[in-house]
Parts: C-alpha cells; sequence; structure tokens
C-alpha cells in the first residue's frame, strides 16, 4: 500500500494524474481532465500544455489530448538506468569545457530519446532536454545511430506506410555520409535557431540499449561555427569512446 507523501507536491501529483489518465484511458478535453482533477479550467490547461512541451500530451485536431510520443511505446525499450549514470558524469565534463548543452539519445523504434542533459550556463543556450522526443531520422543523435543500422534494417523501419519518410533513398544516402564522417548535424531540422551535432556510442556488444545510444551538442545556431566543428566533433567522439569503454568494463 502507498501513502500519500506528507510533503506532496499537489501540482506534481496533478501532472503525474493526467499523463497516467492520458496513457491509460485514451482522449480527454480540457473539461474532463478539470473535472477528473478536481481543478479549474485554467489550471487544467496550464498542466496539459506543461505535458504537451514536454511530449507527455499531444492536442488533437479535435481540442482533445492524447498521449504524447514519450507516453507511447513503439516498441518495449531496455534500461536506461546504467548507461545514464556512466554517461552523466562525461556529459557534466564535456559540457564544463566546451559551455554548451550535451545530451545522451536512445533511439527507440522511429524516435530519439533524450534521456539525461547537462546544460551550459551561457545566457543563450539551448535548455535541457530530459524527457523529450524527436524524429530519429532528423535529430543528430538520432541519424548517428541510424547510421550504424544495415540499411535494409533502415528500410524496413521508413519504408512502410505512413512513414514520417517520404524519400528513404534520400534518407540512405544521408545515412552513408553521417557514417563515413562518424557525426550528424541537425541544423534547425527539429527547432528554430539550434543546431545540434550528434556521434553514436560505439556499441560494447551487438544488441543492448547502447547500441542504440548517441551524444549531442547541442547550441544556439547563432553561435555555431564551421570553423569550430572539428574540434567539437573531436571531443564528442572522444567523449564517447569513454563512456563505450567504461560500460564494457561494467559488464566485465
Amino acid at each position: 500500500m502507498k501513502n500519500r507523501p506528507v510533503y506532496g507536491i499537489q501540482s506534481v501529483d496533478h501532472a503525474l494524474r493526467l499523463a497516467a489518465l492520458l496513457a491509460q484511458e485514451g482522449p480527454l478535453r480540457l473539461s474532463e481532465a478539470a473535472e477528473r482533477l478536481g481543478v479549474a479550467r485554467s489550471t487544467a490547461h496550464r498542466l496539459l500544455a506543461m505535458l504537451v512541451y514536454r511530449d507527455f500530451a499531444e492536442q488533437r485536431e479535435d481540442r482533445r489530448y492524447v498521449a504524447g510520443p514519450v507516453l507511447r511505446r513503439v516498441e518495449a525499450p531496455e534500461p536506461v538506468t546504467e548507461l545514464r549514470r556512466i554517461a552523466l558524469p562525461h556529459l557534466q565534463a564535456l559540457t564544463e569545457a566546451i559551455d554548451e548543452t550535451t545530451n545522451l539519445i536512445v533511439v527507440v523504434g522511429d524516435q530519439a530519446r533524450f534521456v539525461a542533459s547537462a546544460e551550459g550556463t551561457q545566457v543563450l543556450r539551448v535548455g535541457d532536454r530530459a524527457g523529450r522526443v524527436l524524429p530519429a531520422h532528423l535529430a543528430s543523435g538520432g541519424r548517428a545511430v541510424l547510421a550504424t543500422l544495415d540499411e535494409d534494417r533502415v528500410r524496413a523501419l521508413y519504408g512502410r506506410a505512413g512513414s514520417p519518410v517520404a524519400d528513404v533513398d534520400a534518407l540512405l544516402r544521408d545515412l552513408r555520409r553521417v557514417r563515413r564522417r562518424g557525426f550528424a548535424v541537425n541544423d534547425r531540422k527539429t527547432e528554430t535557431g539550434v543546431t545540434a551535432i550528434g556521434a553514436a556510442i560505439p556499441a560494447p556488444t551487438a544488441g543492448g540499449v547502447a547500441a542504440r545510444a548517441a551524444l549531442s551538442i547541442a547550441l544556439p545556431t547563432a553561435r555555431y561555427r564551421r570553423d569550430r566543428l572539428p574540434e567539437w566533433v573531436a571531443r564528442l567522439t572522444t567523449t564517447a569512446e569513454r563512456i563505450a569503454h567504461e560500460l564494457v568494463d561494467d559488464q566485465a
């Protein structure tokens, strides 16, 4: 039996209850959400807006809210606790070195899920992305992981009806370039004013969650400079290799 925490935070409780309702019971109207929580419509609207922002919810054309990408499981994800534990200190060290936000990403199906972030300190910076979900074929870390896959697997993933990719051959050509270069760049494809550089974490084994993980550096496009790209890529790939080595040692 679970007891309500003595110092429970009501707004957090409301948001978690809403997320559970969307995942378990399906679409909700704003008025229904307010009624279920016993709060004013304005309060329910603010809670739903935050769930939408963090990809726990989406609003359909009929104005009803449904479970977002974070709550919709394309396939059963493997635990990322150990990967996150090992990677986070390396992310923090990388952020300290370059003072830009860095991220740990795991690709699940055609989604790039942000597992952890280390945020830079500059006034103009990319915020913490933990918990966000982006299309894998657009996100820098997602494309870096997709580039490690067999092309037949990529075709199977994106060649289906209703695929978000209209031209799979063009995607494969792009992934070949990513594979040759060892990194991917997402220049404002998923968010205006944000550029990201991603590199896959070398998989210590043929399978497992580490085989689908990547790191990225995200920065304001205004601060992105091509002449610094070799430095950023070198730091990124070195960090990814260190994480891979530590994963191997952890499994030994």
